[in-house]
Formats: C-alpha cells, structure tokens, sequence
C-alpha cells in the first residue's frame, strides 16, 4: 500500500472513531437526557398520585361542615318544616281520633275549614304546637349531629356511601326518638283535645296547657305513659329516616354531578329533598298505616293502648262513645292513614302480625290505604326541611368565612 493510500486510510479511520465516539456520547447524552426524563416522569406521577388524595380529600371536607353547623341548620330547618305542616298535622289528627259515628271530620279540606272556623288558628289548627316544637328542636338537632358523625365515621372505616346513609339515618333516628316521642304524645293529645273546655268537639283529654298535660299525665298514668306508641312509632319512623336521607344523599350526588358544582341551585334543592321524602313515605306507607291501627284501637286485652285515668274511667263507664275517646292516637307526623269505617280490629300489638292480617283481609290496596296524601305530606315537609337545612348551612359557612377574615385582620 502506497503512503498517500495509508495516509487516506489513517484520516479515514479517524474520522470513523470520531464519528463513532460522537455516537456514543451523543447515545450517553441521551439515555441520560431519557433517564432524567423517567425520573422527572415518575417524580410527577408521584406527585399526582399524592395530590390526588388530598385534593379529593379537599374536596371531601369542603362538603362536611362542623358538626355543630349542621346540627343548627338541622334543628332550625327540621323545625321549621313541622311547624309549617302542623295545621296538617291537627287536621290528620282529629280525622284518626275522632269517636263519633257518624264522623264528625271526613274529608281533609271540610275538616280544616271547620276547624278554622270554630276553633280558630292558634287553638284549633295550631293546639299543641308548643311541645311540637319543644320536641322538634332538640329532636333534630340530635338527628343531625348523630346521623353527621356516623356517616363521616363510616365512609372513613371503607364501608360503602349508600350502606353508610342508610344505617347512619337508623342510628340517627333512634337517638333522636327518646326525645320527639315524649313531645309527640303531648302534642297529639293536645291537638285532638282543641282548646280547653271545646264545646265543639268532645275528646275525652281537658288540658289548660302543655305544663298541665305533662303533670297530669305523670301523675295520672305514670312516667311511661309519655312513651306509648313507641314501638310502633320506631318501626314506622326508622326505615323512613334511613330511605329518606339515603335518597336525598344519592339525589344530591346526582346534582352536583349533573350541574358540575356543589351549589346545584334552588329547583334542584328542592326537588331532591322532596323527591328523597315522598319515595320513603310510599316505601314505608304499609308500617304508617299498621302503626296507626295498632294505635287507633283496642290491644290484645280488649282494653284501649292507652290507659285511661281514674277520672276518664268514671266518665268511660257511662257509655260506650267515651271508651274511644280515650283510645290512643297516632303520634309522630307523618302519618296520614285514617282507618276507613268497617275496617278489622287488629287484636294484636305486632306490627309484622298487623301487617300480615291487613293483607289478609284487605290485599295490598289495605297496606297502602292513604299513600296519595302520604306523599304530599313527606314531599313537601322533606323538600322544606332539607332546602332549608342546605341553606342555613351556607349561611353559616360564609358567616365562619367573614369571622375569620376578621379575626386574622
């Protein structure tokens, strides 16, 4: 081989090993360059994966606010919505209680014109509103508070949402129902009784007030007397408290989804709450109908579920018409069942035997006698409580907001 050709071949391969050598770094600079790149990546995800959590957990608590913020808003707006629906409320009580034949109250609008009009407002459609609001308040209050903590505590243990606000409202109600049963059996006699001495209508109860009813009713019947109808109460009242706020849960869900913000504005508001409290008061019509013929008749003794006074039995013994006077009623609203005339005496306090005799003796239209009423009635007292409840909320979280601003100012 000539030099030239040597010399070609020793700048050619140079070049080569250069070239190569070039290759190599630029393949270094780039597996680098890619290394860095699956860290930053990884660091990224890392980051997201971390920040996922916490901005749902962000968003989690945005929509649990203090337990003492909702037990206000439940307690003024469940009491509200009693309030707004207890001249409803009387007029369903007087139909249920009444001992004339034939009756004296038929249909839901003569009844109230007629108690309007001779009785009045406050001490006609309005009697007993006092211990309707004296049990309402702090019912709810604990209804709100319990139902709050046991659904926050149930959804952070992993158990499911929906099985969370169903067993939530259970608990919910029955820690509330040691104080609005007491208060419902109060305002119920008092409803039924109108005014003191009513020269328009004879119940067989004579109370001057709601003080006089409750020591009257201790020293006459006892202390457990306040509590009759519990059982039955409880049953009819805990599956509707859990359908209604797992309903109204899942309603608010859908809405907030659908509007893509948490405030889903006034119609939605309204339609969820009443929408959650008119499915469970069909749901439930068939233990709100037994529960008011356990309590509108005699029980398993042949004698009436309440026990009369010594006063009120030296007037039963002068007629039969006194004996129903004295005959226990339903309590605790909603409940809008009135037995209809001819209907079978259930000889039974059990609520499942009660609901197998209605069946039997009268079909599935016996075990939803009054559903059409029933859900106008827990519709609008839902959407009503529930709405209000939602804004009270609102109200106070902005208050909380502007207190706060203040106070680091």
């Amino acid at each position: 081989m000539s030099l030239a050709s040597r010399v070609v071949n020793l700048f050619s391969s140079g070049t080569n090993s250069t070239q190569q050598d070039r290759n190599e770094i630029s393949f270094v600079d780039d597996g680098a360059a890619a290394g860095s790149q699956a860290f930053a990546n990884i660091k990224s995800r890392t980051r997201s994966d971390m920040s996922e959590p916490m901005a749902s957990k962000a968003l989690e608590d945005e929509g649990r606010p203090p337990y003492l913020h909702s037990m206000i808003a439940g307690g003024l707006g469940g009491t509200t919505g009693d309030l707004l629906m207890h001249s409803l409320d009387t007029v369903k009580t007087r139909q249920q209680g009444d001992p004339h034949n034939p009756p004296k109250y038929s249909t839901m609008g003569t009844s109230y014109t007629t108690i309007l009009r001779q009785e009045g407002i406050r001490r006609g459609l309005y009697g007993g509103w006092v211990p309707a609001m004296l049990g309402s308040f702090p019912g709810t209050i604990i209804f709100f508070g319990t139902y709050e903590y046991s659904k926050r505590h149930m959804i952070d243990y992993g158990i499911t949402p929906q099985i969370a606000y169903l067993s939530s409202g259970f608990v919910a109600d029955f820690a509330a129902s040691f104080i609005y049963v007491p208060s419902e059996v109060l305002k119920t006699r008092l409803q039924l009784q109108g005014r003191h001495d009513n020269p328009f209508f004879k119940s067989g109860y004579n109370y001057k007030g709601t003080a006089h009813a409750a020591r009257t009713i201790v020293r006459q019947e006892g202390l457990s007397a306040l509590f009759y109808g519990y059982k039955a109460t409880i049953f009819r009242d805990l599956p509707f408290s859990a359908l209604q706020f797992t309903f109204y849960e899942q309603g608010q869900t859908w809405a907030r989804q659908w509007k893509q913000s948490r405030d889903i504005g006034l119609p939605l508001e309204l339609l969820t709450g009443a929408a959650a409290g008119g499915l469970a008061g069909v749901i439930t019509c068939p233990l709100d109908v037994v529960k008011t013929r356990i309590q509108t008749q005699i029980n398993p003794s042949g004698e009436p579920a309440i026990k009369p006074s010594p006063i009120q039995q030296a007037a039963a013994s002068q007629g039969n018409t006194l004996k129903q006077q004295i005959r226990s009623i339903s309590t605790s609203s909603p409940s809008t069942h009135t037995p209809r005339p001819g209907s079978m005496i259930l000889d039974t306090s059990s609520v499942l035997t009660g609901l197998k005799l209605i069946y039997k003796t009268e079909g599935l239209a016996g075990e939803f006698r009054g559903v059409g009423p029933r859900f106008v009635w827990t519709s609008v007292q839902s959407g009503c409580m529930l709405f209000l409840y939602q804004t009270i909320l609102r109200k106070l979280e902005i208050y909380s907001s502007t207190s706060d601003g203040e106070d680091c100012v």
